[in-house]
């Protein structure tokens, strides 16, 4: 699996495929947020603003995937992916604010509370958490049976709670300027990044109908998965541009941010990625029946420049 920093740029849309899932989900998610995602003032404006800028939509095509992978219609999985993309933008919009990662700039523009106010920016950011449960709980309308849209909305309230998700996020505060052992920004990553592209692998499986071995494996592939997307990103951080990445590049080191690089030094962070990215590929053609498209995701978000 091509990892380096040399490999040529390129996005998961380029797959055929792949860009039709995306396309269709782009729609949806448009739809969403522009019919059902209401709030006085300026509320339902900031949260438009923060979730549909643009971006790779990895981990909605993530849960499309694993859909189509475990043998059903990636159709009945797209309220999953909006659910997964709206807590995603949760995370970004909360990670951006100054009693945080203080960032002016996402995805090539002003963050929500640059461009809305602080305070704003908070409220929006728990909105669109909010927001995500209810398009879960619409799985029921494409036919997933209750109990699984029930296994389904736990699966992501622990993915994006304080156990992985904002847990991820507290020990990456508590881990700033302090010395730290690979093993620590290790935890840090399978949290913070790792988990909910697990929770999108489970949630894709979920829904397309597999059994709990199954499901558990693709959460554990999402994890591995998640956990090199990290290390991929924060080696981006400190090579690229604000041009090349949308965001200003560098902030990890002047954060004294705890990377795996960091504490492992940079050889050692692209062996641990490729491992991580040959298990969770091993993980997924054992248990999954058609799994071309998610395999051809994963060579994208490994060769990703940006």
């Amino acid at each position: 699996m091509e990892t380096g920093r040399s490999a040529r740029a390129r996005g998961p849309a380029r797959h055929g495929p792949l860009e039709a899932r995306r396309r269709t989900f782009e729609r949806c998610f448009v739809r969403a947020l522009t019919a059902r995602c209401q709030g006085p003032g300026r509320v339902a404006e900031a949260m438009r603003y923060a979730a549909l800028g643009p971006g790779k939509r990895v981990r909605p095509l993530l849960v499309l995937c694993a859909c189509e992978a475990v043998g059903g219609d990636w159709r009945r999985a797209l309220p999953a992916a909006v659910a997964v993309e709206c807590v995603h933008a949760f995370s970004l919009v909360h990670d951006d604010l100054p009693a945080l990662d203080d960032d002016d700039y996402r995805r090539g523009r002003l963050t929500t509370h640059r461009k809305f106010g602080e305070a704003l920016g908070i409220l929006a950011g728990d909105a669109l958490l909010a927001f995500a449960f209810e398009e879960l709980a619409r799985l029921q309308y494409v036919h997933v049976p209750s109990p699984r849209v029930v296994v389904a909305v736990r699966w992501l309230a622990r993915a994006s709670g304080s156990a992985d998700l904002i847990g991820g996020q507290a020990l990456d505060m508590a881990a700033e300027r302090k010395r730290v052992t690979p093993r620590d920004a290790g935890a840090i990553h399978r949290r913070k990044t790792g988990a909910l592209m697990g929770a999108c692998l489970a949630l894709g499986a979920i829904a397309g109908g597999a059994d709990a071995r199954q499901i558990a494996a693709l959460d554990r592939a999402g994890r591995q998965l998640g956990f090199a997307f990290q290390i991929h990103d924060d080696l981006l951080n400190a090579d690229s541009s604000l041009a090349q990445l949308g965001k200003r590049a560098g902030t990890d080191r002047a954060r004294g941010k705890a990377t795996y690089h960091g504490t492992a030094g940079r050889e050692a962070a692209v062996r641990k990625e490729r491992l991580l990215l040959r298990s969770a590929r091993g993980i997924i053609e054992r248990c999954c029946r058609h799994p071309a498209n998610l395999l051809a995701l994963l060579e994208a978000v490994a060769a990703r420049e940006k």
